[in-house]
Parts: C-alpha cells; structure tokens; sequence
C-alpha cells in the first residue's frame, strides 16, 4: 500500500523503538518523513536506515520548549513545503509511590508525556489547517483507564491527560479536516520500561512473564503498533476520531476478578 504517497509526516521520539518502527512503515506507504528527537545521533540513525528513494530528514528537538517545537514545524515546511501527519510519541517513564518518588521526576513525565503532546500539535496545528486536513496520532498508554500500576502515578497521570487533550483535539479540529486519536499499547517489546542496567536475558524473563498473562500469549512488537498508527493516520480511519485504541493483545482483560490466584491467563476453567 502506498496510502501516503505525497504526505509529510511527522513523528516526535522517532528515534526510539516504536517511532523508528512507525518511521520506516510510514516511509513503506511512501511518506516524507520528519524524525524528531530530543537524540539528533538516533534519529539520524533512523533517517540513514532507509531507502534512498525515501525523502526524510532528521531533527533535535525538546518537545518540552515550544520555541523548539515551533522551529520544527517551520523546519518542516521549508524542506517538505507542507504537513499532513502528526504522530505526537516522545515519551519517558519514571517509577514510584507517590510518597516516594522525586518530585522533578514526577515533573519530567508530565513535561516530556503530556505538556510535549500539547506543544507538539500546538504548533503543528496550522500547518494541517493549511494543508487542509490530516490526522494527529497521539501517544496514550493501556493504563488510561484499563490498567494500574503502584509506582505508575505519574506515567498513569500523564498518558491520562494525554487521553484527554486527545478527545478535546478532535472535537475543536474537526471543522477542518483534521481527525485525532490516541494509541494506547500494553506492553511492547521496547526498552521504555526497564532499567538501563538489565542484562538481555533479563529482559527476555521479563517479557516472558508478562505473555503468560496476554490472552494472545505474546508481548507486542513496535510493528504492531507502527501498524494501528498507520491505519488511523490513515483514509482507512476517515470516520474515526476522538478514540483511544487499546494494542495490548487483551492484556487488560486479565483482572483479579477473573483470575484471583494465577500469575497467567487463565485459558480454562472459566465456563
């Protein structure tokens, strides 16, 4: 499918696993794409790895500063001459109670995964206006609303309000054109989540773990989720908007309720 040929398209934290998963199938349905990074070295990295034939450029951007982020639409239109796709993804996460954890971390998700998403299609906004019309992809998570974690309060919080702005965004843009959804993956084979310390084998057990309680028995993969993006930033979704895509696998079907004494997906014994 080459459902975005002609289109420009934007992705912020395109230098992680599920921006340069989504970069290279955007660049397959034959976008121009911008990768934003607040890492100018990764998403360079990203830009190399495709095709010659595919017209791309690589920024450094902190989605926390709107001086940057306003930089970066202008960017884009100089080099690209429009914008008609915005994947607002740049995200971090940091761990702990809320009696517990450090108040500047609590102050960096909310920055980097909410206040970013703002800025991000603050400025980029215009730009779909002119080009009369697109999509915004936003970057929510499986805990808006379907699942908790202890030491997730700030992350939870932050891809809440993500939700949110989601909903507010598609109702103001509508009127021109420009639909907006937000993605909400459970867990996805990415480092986001764990330690920079753990060994490889390490995280395979983690991984491991967490399938035996997905009802698909597997963890995601960045291409899973590049693929939901695609399709709603997409003529496919035409009549989509203000939703939240759950890409968890039914990870959050699981609950105590429905499996009070088992570490895995309880497969039988149900009816």
């Amino acid at each position: 499918m080459r459902r975005f040929e002609g289109q420009t398209v934007l992705v912020t934290g395109g230098g992680g696993g599920i921006g340069s998963a989504t970069v290279q199938r955007f660049a397959e349905e034959g976008a121009r794409i911008a990768v934003a990074d607040i890492d100018i070295n990764k998403a360079q990295m990203v830009v190399d790895s495709l095709p010659e034939s595919v017209e791309a450029m690589a920024l450094q951007v902190d989605v926390t500063d709107p001086a940057d982020c306003e930089r970066m639409v202008a960017k884009i239109l100089v080099r690209f001459g429009a914008l008609h796709v915005v994947f607002a993804n740049a995200g971090i996460s940091r761990t702990g109670l809320v009696a517990d954890i450090d108040p500047a971390d609590w102050s960096a998700v909310i920055n980097i995964n909410l206040t970013g998403v703002f800025l991000t299609c603050k400025y980029s906004i215009p730009a779909l206006i002119a080009a009369g019309g697109g999509a915004i992809v936003t970057m929510s998570s499986s805990m808006a609303g379907w699942d908790t974690s202890p030491g997730g309060a700030a992350y939870m919080a932050s891809k809440e309000g993500v939700s949110g702005l989601t909903k507010s965004l598609a109702l103001q843009l509508g009127r021109h054109g420009i639909r907006a959804n937000a993605i909400c993956p459970g867990i996805i084979r990415t480092r986001l989540n764990f330690s920079p310390d753990m060994s490889e084998a390490d995280w395979q057990r983690r991984y491991d773990d967490f399938s035996k309680r997905i009802p698909t028995g597997r963890v995601g993969e960045p291409e899973d989720v590049a693929a939901v993006v695609a399709f709603l930033a997409s003529n496919d979704a035409r009549h989509i908007s203000g939703s939240t895509l759950l890409i968890d696998g039914g990870q959050t079907l699981q609950s105590w309720s429905n499996a009070p004494h088992t570490e895995t997906y309880p497969s039988e014994g149900l009816w």
